[in-house]
């Protein structure tokens, strides 16, 4: 115990918390780890991970609202805006008012960002592969079926 009363490091330890065995603690450095992967292979692109997935998202599913878009990528409304604003002043992405309700935003990939998406999808498939390195094929499944229900 310290002067005033409290546990000391080694009484917590003993208490059995440990930092590295917390779950946000390790879904943190494991984030790290695939974030500087990331940047070696897109980073080339000069895209965030966030960028990359709107424009995946935007290959995947074609032309489609800004709002709707942030929901299919978890960004929120301020953050879906900034991403659209530099991919657009990039070239990659084309805005358009929607005829329907001028108000909405309706988004489609250009040439450029098509070609763009092309090439690096090659990257982000070697991105998973190395953030999964360390597990085995069973392992891989586990831990991305496990992450996809955490993230729900």
């Amino acid at each position: 115990m310290d002067g005033a009363g409290r546990p000391t490091g080694k009484a917590v330890a003993e208490a059995g918390y440990r930092l590295e065995a917390q779950v946000g603690h390790l879904l943190r450095r494991a984030h790290q780890r695939h974030a500087a992967i990331f940047l070696e292979n897109i980073g080339a692109a000069q895209l965030t991970p966030l960028q990359f997935a709107a424009l995946v998202k935007l290959r995947d599913v074609g032309e489609t609202s800004q709002n709707q878009l942030g929901r299919l990528t978890a960004m929120d409304a301020a953050t879906m805006q900034g991403v659209i604003q530099r991919l657009a002043a990039r070239g990659l992405i084309a805005r358009r008012p929607d005829p329907d309700d001028r108000r909405r935003l309706i988004l489609s990939l250009t040439e450029a960002g098509h070609a763009l998406m092309t090439a690096a999808i090659e990257g982000a498939r070697a991105i998973s592969e190395r953030t999964l390195g360390p597990l085995d094929p069973a392992e891989r499944k586990t831990l991305v079926r496990l992450l996809a229900r955490i993230a729900e």
